[in-house]
């Protein structure tokens, strides 16, 4: 899922070669170019950019010839820096665009300052990142025994050795530590060419000497920034001082960014575009809103991570305990679907900026499939949404004021705030219910190194920032952590945890319920007492209707068996009951905001591996049968160990889930007398201390 989708998908056909490019309307406002850097990758390359700048601005995206949706001519006479400039027109002129300011990356960078030189009317600014306006071609023909290190740029190599080539030039590009995700995209993405047309683009566009490269930039008038990596490993930062000087622009200099900042340190290289796009434009900004000391009441702002609904659940019960401890605090939530259908159940404020959220939950449900999650490589492939929506804080933090930023699971704050923690403005706590990406058996040694590589981040980044998170507080026990190792060489995750985390104990969000009013409930839910009632939910999200429908599918073998059963499901918010299909026996709803007190009145429950409602359950001293999704690591692993440290729960595997089995699990457990560890009903009470000792 992409965190912004065009309003128009074309091209444009020139001299019978077609262009192919995308626009994000945002009407009234100048327009932002972005062409393609060489036709080893395609407009997607800009996919860190899209979002936060289509807010702001009209942006054009334009596919270089040679990759994504444009033709691929052959012969390098189709590639000429001439035919990319004329290209480039061509965009503009189709989209209505008079003017752009035009950013460029590397290969992009020279097109840039070229269509500068020789269209000035067309061009207000031109931004050159990583600029590649002249380059040593002496070994580009030359044949070798063998290639390595800048020698890969050969004719002969490319063409024999395509694959290994773009994957030793793309980690050249990519070169920073933590850079995996971006590597793997843009291998990706060199998919859409081929040897041939690399080669063609390469010989077409020339290796421009330093005169060339200086008789070009001379003729530029407009405004131009230089953005440059002091850790560039193919183009030296003295290039990019050469062209801040030949242009009479202005140098910044990204300390440790190698060639592709704008994938790498995507929140600086977007604020820095907008800033230069603001300035070469004369747009003003809204001034940041004030309230006078005397006048002014604490304010705080959640942040719920969208994935279900259980760290909402626990945040409202954490913020009810905050306004008992501090009754003047404002409380806001910047949220999104189904967040909001709780928020608004309880009437809470949902802070108008949450309409420029992309949805998180949407992505996740795009990842999976029948009761299937690869959950570490669906948060890996979210990395456009979490960075647009962190965009979205960071400018609600820059207009308005607030204490405390509470982030629940909220991945994007706790990300690129530490990558970028001068954006800190308030006290911030995090608050999660596991820590450290584990891998799972189906994912192979390459899952494995992933999730060492990101957890080795996530340890970076606290080490080198111990005190931007004002308060880290673990959604449980010390006990409740897995006792493994981020990863080979790296601590062990109980011990870091104990070190850095807070422990309020779990929860739950209500007071369990006393056997003596379970049968209240029941005479209110309208389930007889000769019945026995199976409840099924599967979560907030979309992806559990596969199990909602497999246990349907076991009602008439369970009912068989038990012929006073009644079952009830509940689907959630992102769940059309209709999705379910009709049987005898049973009931189904939609989403129910006291969804814990169903759990509390049945005699047994079957969910999938969700800490939330398996805490609940256990909370709630009910039976229970929980069945985790394939490859989600935390319901297989994280949740797991909890569980059973609670002695708590029966866990079935997804494949071996028939009506027989199923039916026989039901009988096993329905009604059966439980012995779990009681769940300390405090533990909001405790992390809402913790969080006003912050305001």
């Amino acid at each position: 899922m992409r965190a912004r989708y065009p309003d128009i998908e074309d091209h444009v056909e020139r001299d019978g070669v077609r262009i192919a490019y995308e626009v994000y309307e945002h009407h009234g406002t100048p327009t932002i170019l972005l062409p393609t850097s060489l036709p080893l990758v395609h407009a997607r390359q800009w996919k860190c950019q899209v979002p936060y700048l289509a807010r702001h601005f009209r942006v054009v995206t334009v596919d270089l010839r040679g990759n994504g949706r444009s033709d691929r001519p052959a012969g390098p006479a189709a590639y000429t820096m001439e035919q990319a400039v004329a290209d480039l027109v061509a965009v503009l002129d189709a989209t209505g665009t008079g003017r752009a300011v035009v950013v460029g990356l590397s290969g992009g960078a020279r097109q840039a300052l070229d269509l500068a030189a020789t269209h000035p009317d067309r061009v207000a600014g031109v931004v050159a990142i990583a600029p590649t306006v002249m380059f040593d071609g002496s070994d580009f023909d030359e044949v070798r025994d063998s290639y390595e290190g800048p020698h890969i740029v050969n004719r002969h190599y490319i063409r024999d050795s395509f694959d290994a080539f773009a994957r030793s030039f793309l980690a050249a590009c990519n070169s920073e530590p933590h850079s995996s995700k971006q590597w793997e995209d843009a291998v990706g993405w060199s998919a859409g060419t081929t040897a041939e047309v690399l080669i063609d683009s390469m010989v077409g566009f020339g290796f421009p000497t330093p005169e060339q490269a200086s008789a070009t930039c001379t003729r530029v008038r407009c405004p131009v920034l230089v953005l440059h990596g002091s850790e560039d490993l193919l183009i030296p930062m003295s290039v990019g001082e050469a062209v801040a000087e030949w242009t009479g622009g202005t140098l910044v200099t990204l300390p440790g960014a190698g060639h592709v900042p704008n994938t790498r340190h995507p929140v600086r290289v977007n604020l820095l575009l907008r800033e230069f796009a603001d300035a070469v434009t004369a747009r003003s900004r809204p001034p940041r809103a004030w309230t006078p000391a005397r006048y002014r009441r604490p304010r705080a702002l959640f942040l719920s991570s969208p994935i279900g609904l259980g760290h909402a659940r626990r945040d409202l019960a954490i913020a009810d305990e905050l306004r008992l401890l501090r009754p003047d605090v404002e409380i806001e939530w910047l949220a999104q679907h189904p967040v909001t259908e709780l928020l608004a159940a309880s009437g809470e404020r949902v802070h108008p900026a949450s309409r420029l959220l992309t949805s998180e939950a949407g992505h996740i449900e795009g990842e999976a499939g029948e009761h299937d999650l690869p959950a570490f490589q669906a948060l890996r492939s979210m990395d456009e949404i979490l960075l647009a929506n962190f965009h979205v804080l960071a400018e609600v933090a820059q207009t308005e004021h607030h204490d405390l930023w509470v982030g629940d699971e909220a991945w994007e704050l706790d990300h690129f705030l530490h990558e970028n923690p001068e954006l800190k403005s308030a006290a911030y706590a995090w608050l999660t219910d596991f820590v450290g990406y584990l891998p799972m058996p189906e994912g192979g040694d390459r899952e494995a190194e992933l999730t060492a590589d990101y957890n080795a981040q996530m340890l970076e980044q606290v080490r080198r920032f111990p005190r931007l998170r004002d308060r880290a507080l673990f959604v449980g026990d010390v006990e409740d952590v897995v006792a493994c190792p981020f990863g080979p060489g790296l601590p062990s995750i109980a011990e870091w945890t104990a070190a850095h985390y807070t422990f309020p104990g779990y929860v739950t969000g209500f007071t369990p319920i006393e056997d003596r009013d379970r049968d209240g409930i029941r005479d209110e839910l309208g389930w007889h007492p000769d019945e026995r009632v199976c409840l099924v939910t599967a979560g907030g999200t979309g992806i559990g209707l596969p199990l909602l429908r497999r246990v349907v599918a076991a009602l008439p073998a369970a009912r068989r068996v038990l012929p006073d059963l009644r079952m009830v499901v509940v689907t959630g918010p992102r769940i059309d009951p209709e999705c379910v299909p009709p049987a005898s026996g049973l009931e189904v709803h939609g989403w129910v905001p006291d969804l814990y007190r169903r759990l509390a009145a049945c005699d047994v429950a079957i969910t999938h591996g969700g800490l939330t409602t398996t805490m609940e359950l256990t909370a709630n001293r009910r039976p229970f049968l929980y069945v985790p999704l394939r490859r989600h690591f935390e319901q297989n692993l994280h949740v797991p160990h909890r569980l059973a440290r609670y002695g708590a729960g029966r866990r079935l595997d997804w494949d071996e889930l028939t009506p027989d089995a199923l039916a026989a699990a039901i009988a096993a457990e329905i009604g059966r007398e439980v012995n779990y560890a009681p769940v300390d009903p405090g533990g909001a009470a405790r992390a809402a201390a913790r969080l006003a000792e912050l305001l």
